[in-house]
This record gives structure tokens, sequence and C-alpha cells, in this order.
């Protein structure tokens, strides 16, 4: 009969299965920004923080790029600007007008 204890001197302190259901795992944008924002701390290492939420890093490398992209709107912000053109001369009149003045200045 086969012996499948452990047999060591060292005491496990923690044992993590890893097991794949085929589920996936819904994160809401609270969540991902708190994770994003936890990588953004001097000195934190993304693959121990991914480790940590049971994440693989290249998840929170990919909503770090996406956090990078978005614009953040402020509550005050107005969902527009309007814009404001003032009226404008076409170039062809304008020359015509300087033409006309300039054989008026020659004439006289």
């Amino acid at each position: 009969m086969l012996d499948h204890t452990l047999k060591s001197d060292v005491t496990a302190r923690r044992l993590e299965v890893i097991t794949e259901t085929g589920r996936r795992r819904w994160f809401s944008k609270d969540d991902r920004a708190r994770i994003v924002e936890e990588t953004l701390v001097p000195g934190a290492v993304v693959s121990e923080i991914a480790r940590r939420h049971g994440l693989p890093p290249q998840q929170v490398f990919t909503w770090r790029r996406q956090a990078r992209r978005l614009p953040t709107p402020k509550a005050d912000d107005p969902p527009f600007v309007p814009a404001v053109v003032g009226a404008m001369v076409p170039a062809v009149t304008v020359g015509h007008e300087r033409k006309i003045a300039q054989r008026k200045a020659k004439q006289e």
C-alpha cells in the first residue's frame, strides 16, 4: 500500500489548492480600482498583489493599462464644451478687396 503522507520536519503554514472550475470571477469597478491602486504604491510588486487577490498578474497589468487610458471625468465637468466660432471672411473676398483698394490707390 502506498503512503501519501508528507514526511517532513517542517510544518506547512499555508496550503493553497488551485482548482479549475471553469467559472469566471467578476470584479466590480471599485474592486478593480482598489487593486490597481495597491499596485501604484512605491515598492509594490504587481505579481504579489495579483496572487493575494487570486488573479493572474496579466489581468492586473491589463487593468492598469486600461486605467491609464480612460479619462476620469469630474462630477462638475460638463459633458461637452460649446465651441464659439466668429464670423469668418472668405480668403477670396479679402484678396479681391485688396486688389480693388490697390487699383483705387493707383488711379488717384
